[in-house]
């Protein structure tokens, strides 16, 4: 079972891992533990694995970031004893491709993580149904929590006049 779904789901899941939490080695962890999870504790049979492991990977992600977080806080309270690193790269030479995708990670990492999980899932082509299900509402709430999300993500998301979509 879990080599299948392993299969089946392990390219979309790390996908929606890497875009949830902005960074890939986080999101193959994510993916990871996901699966971990499954063939410890596999879910009922007569669930929807998509979105149970779409949920299993939200709160996994969830946690990682807290995790970090508590570090990072960490880190900036001892800053004063921490070796210098590299200078950041000149801006100059980004390409406005990785801006773009910058700016829209930095939008969505400023979401609620029900409001960022919802766009994710509608992006990775998740019917209603199953959106629902791996947010735990009803079907008939997700198309408001979607248009809702993309609200607040475009007011995050301010775009340069005159700039292609």
């Amino acid at each position: 079972m879990v080599e299948d779904a392993f299969a089946r789901h392990h390219a979309e899941l790390f996908r929606y891992a890497a875009r949830f939490t902005g960074d890939g080695d986080v999101a193959e962890d994510v993916v990871q533990e996901t699966f971990v999870r499954m063939a410890e504790r596999p879910p009922a049979h007569d669930t929807n694995l998509r979105a149970w492991l779409y949920r299993v990977a939200t709160t996994v992600a969830l946690d990682l970031l807290r995790a970090s977080r508590r570090r990072f806080a960490l880190v900036r309270s001892r800053e004063h004893a921490l070796p210098m690193g590299d200078p950041p790269p000149d801006p100059a030479a980004l390409v406005e491709r990785e801006d773009l995708r910058e700016r829209v990670r930095a939008a969505l990492a400023e979401l609620e993580p029900r409001d960022r999980a919802v766009l994710l899932m509608r992006e990775t082509g998740f019917a209603h149904r199953e959106i629902a299900e791996a947010v735990g509402t009803t079907t008939k709430s997700v198309g408001t929590m979607i248009a809702r999300a993309l609200e607040k993500l475009s007011r995050r998301l301010p775009l340069d006049v005159g700039e292609d979509r």
